[in-house]
C-alpha cells in the first residue's frame, strides 16, 4: 500500500455515519474512565493513562462524535516510575474549565492527589502539583461553587486503604492547590451501589449532583446522587444500565450541556481486550433528574443507544478520528504512541535516519526475565474490533540475542521478532504471560531466514473477538503465518496494546548496541 493510499483510506472505525447520525462507540479504543467538558464551541476529553507516558491524553471535538487526539497533559509520572508498574499511576482523571484555565485532577492510588493546569488544552500543562499525599484516594473531581468555595469529591481504592463503595468530599482552597480538611463521607453505596467510584460533581438548578458508576466495570450501572446541600444527605437513582441492550456495564463518564439546550453523557464500556471504549448517550432532565439513553423495556431506566442523531451544535463538522498509522515523517512520534513507563530519550531516535523510527536494543530492567517487564516498548491502543497492523523494518543487530518486532500485549502476550544469532538473523514467535505475582514466556516457533534478509514486514491480523494471527513477509506481498492463533486479553486495567520494540535479552554482553529502523506502521 502506498503512502498516499494509507493517508486516504477510510479508518478502521468511525462513528460519524455521514447522514446526521452516529454510531456507538464513538471511539473504539481504550480511553478508560473518560471525562468531558464544553468550552464555548469546543469539547475536550481526557482519560486514565495509568503508567503509560506521555499520559493524560487530551482529545478535541466540535460535535462530540468526531474526535482528534491533540496532546497529553503530562510527559512523565512522579518519581518511582523508572520501571514498569502495570495498573498504577493515573486513575480516573477529571477535566474542568475554571477561572480561564483548564484543570485536571487525578488520584494515583499509591502517591496521592495530583493537579495540573493549562491555558491551552493542547499544552503546555504545568508540572504536576501534589495536592495531597495520601494512599488510596482515587477518582478525584474538583468543584468551585458560586460563593467562591471549592471542594473535591473522591472515591477509595480498597486495595490501598481498605475502604470501598463510599464517596467523600473535602473542602479545598480556592486556588485548587491544597485540601483544607480530611473530608467527610457523603454517601455509602455498600448496600445498593457496591463498588461506587468515579464521582463527577456538578451543580444545576440549585441541586448538587454526583454522577458515579457502581456495580463494577463490566457489569455496572450509572448512579446519580442529588442533594440541596454539598455534604448531603443525597438521594440516589440508577439512570443507565445494560437492560436488554448488548452494551454491558454502561457507566463512568461526564456530561455536557450544549448551547442548543441539549444534554449528553459520555461514558465507557468494558470490551476486554479492546479496552474501555467510549460511548455517547442522549440525556434529558425530568423533575430535576437526568434521564440517559432510551428506556426500551419500560423499567424506568435508560439503555444505551447504538445509533442516534448527532448532537445539535448548530453546524456540521469534518470527519475526524484519533490517529493510528504512522509514516514517521514528522520528526516526532505521533501522539498515538505511548511508552510503558517514564521513558528516556536514548531509547529511540527520529533523526538518526530520515523518515524512520529507530529503536535501540535496550536491555530488560535489572531483575526482569521476560518481555512482560520491558520498558522500551512503544505502543498504541487497539483502534477497532477488526484490523490489520503491519510494520516495515530493518534490523541491524550489535550483538547476539537482540530482538526487534511487533507485539500484541496484555496479561497474555505474543510477539513475532527478528533475533540475532552467531550465524545471522532468525524469526521467532514468542508467547508469554505476566501479572503482579510474576511472569513466564517461551519461544514457541523459530524460522530460519535467508542470508542477507534485510527488510522484513511483520503483521498481525485481528478479528472478533480479538483473535490475532501473526505473519511475516520478505517482499511486502506474500505473507506467511507464524505461531498459533491467539485470543488477546487485557492488561492491568487496560486493553491489549499493539507495540513495537527492540531489546537485548542478555544485558551482560559487552558487544555493540544494535537497533531496528521502522519505516512505517500502518493499520487498515
Amino acid at each position: 500500500m502506498s503512502i498516499s493510499a494509507s493517508n486516504t483510506q477510510k479508518p478502521v472505525w468511525y462513528a460519524d455515519l455521514g447522514d446526521g447520525t452516529y454510531r456507538n462507540p464513538i471511539i473504539y479504543a481504550d480511553y478508560s474512565d473518560p471525562d468531558v467538558i464544553r468550552v464555548g464551541e469546543d469539547f475536550y476529553m481526557t482519560a486514565s493513562s495509568f503508567s503509560s507516558t506521555p499520559g493524560l491524553p487530551i482529545l478535541h471535538s466540535k460535535d462530540l462524535v468526531n474526535w482528534t487526539l491533540i496532546g497529553h497533559a503530562i510527559r512523565e509520572l512522579p518519581e518511582g516510575y523508572e520501571n514498569v508498574r502495570h495498573g498504577d499511576g493515573v486513575w480516573a482523571p477529571s477535566l474542568r474549565y475554571h477561572d480561564g484555565k483548564y484543570w485536571i485532577y487525578f488520584g494515583a492510588p499509591d502517591e496521592g492527589v495530583f493537579m495540573t493546569t493549562a491555558t491551552d488544552p493542547a499544552g503546555p500543562w504545568t508540572p504536576l502539583h501534589l495536592v495531597k499525599e495520601v494512599k488510596g484516594w482515587i477518582d478525584t473531581c474538583p468543584f468551585w461553587d458560586e460563593d467562591g468555595q471549592a471542594y473535591l469529591v473522591h472515591a477509595f481504592a480498597k486495595s490501598r486503604c481498605g475502604i470501598k463503595s463510599k464517596l467523600s468530599i473535602c473542602k479545598m482552597s480556592p486556588d485548587g492547590k491544597s485540601l483544607l480538611d480530611e473530608g467527610r463521607i457523603v454517601f455509602d453505596g455498600t448496600q445498593n451501589h457496591e463498588t461506587l467510584e468515579g464521582p463527577k460533581l456538578y451543580k444545576r438548578s440549585g441541586y448538587y449532583y454526583i454522577f458515579a458508576p457502581a456495580g463494577g466495570v463490566s457489569t455496572g450501572w450509572q448512579t446519580i446522587l442529588r442533594s440541596r446541600h454539598i455534604f448531603g444527605p443525597y438521594e440516589d437513582r440508577i439512570v443507565l444500565h445494560q437492560g436488554d441492550s448488548i452494551v454491558n456495564g454502561p457507566h463512568q463518564g461526564g456530561y455536557v450541556e450544549l448551547e442548543s439546550g441539549e444534554s449528553w453523557f459520555l461514558h465507557f464500556q468494558d470490551r476486554e481486550a479492546y479496552g474501555r471504549i467510549a460511548h455517547l448517550q442522549p440525556m434529558n432532565w425530568e423533575n430535576d433528574w437526568p434521564v440517559m439513553g432510551i428506556d426500551t423495556n419500560g423499567d424506568g431506566i435508560g439503555e444505551p443507544v447504538l445509533t442516534y442523531r448527532k448532537p445539535n451544535v448548530g453546524a456540521e463538522h469534518p470527519f475526524a478520528v484519533p490517529a493510528t498509522s504512522d509514516e514517521f515523517e514528522d520528526g516526532k512520534l505521533g501522539l498515538q504512541w505511548q511508552w510503558q513507563t517514564n521513558h528516556r530519550a536514548e531509547w529511540y531516535s527520529l533523526d538518526a535516519r530520515k523518515s524512520r523510527l529507530r529503536l535501540y536494543a535496550e536491555p530488560l530492567p535489572e531483575g526482569a526475565t521476560t518481555f512482560y517487564d520491558v520498558r522500551s516498548m512503544v505502543s498504541q491502543k487497539l483502534p477497532a474490533p477488526v484490523l490489520t497492523a503491519t510494520a516495515k523494518l530493518e534490523f541491524v543487530p550489535g550483538a547476539p540475542h537482540e530482538r526487534a518486532g511487533l507485539t500484541v500485549f496484555g496479561h497474555e502476550y505474543r510477539y513475532v521478532a527478528l533475533e540475532s544469532t552467531g550465524e545471522g538473523v532468525q524469526l521467532l514467535f514468542v508467547k508469554g504471560s505476566g501479572n503482579k505475582q510474576g511472569s513466564s514466556e517461551e519461544v514457541a516457533e523459530t524460522i530460519a531466514l535467508p542470508a542477507g534478509a534485510g527488510t522484513v514486514y511483520l503483521r498481525v491480523r485481528i478479528v472478533l473477538e480479538a483473535q490475532c494471527t501473526f505473519q511475516y513477509s520478505l517482499d511486502g506481498e506474500t505473507y506467511i503465518s507464524v505461531g498459533d492463533r491467539f485470543e488477546a486479553v487485557p492488561g492491568h486495567w487496560v486493553g491489549a496494546k499493539l507495540g513495537l520494540f527492540c531489546l537485548r535479552q542478555h544485558p551482560s554482553e559487552a558487544a555493540g548496541r544494535g537497533y531496528a529502523d521502522f519505516d512505517w506502521f500502518r493499520i487498515e
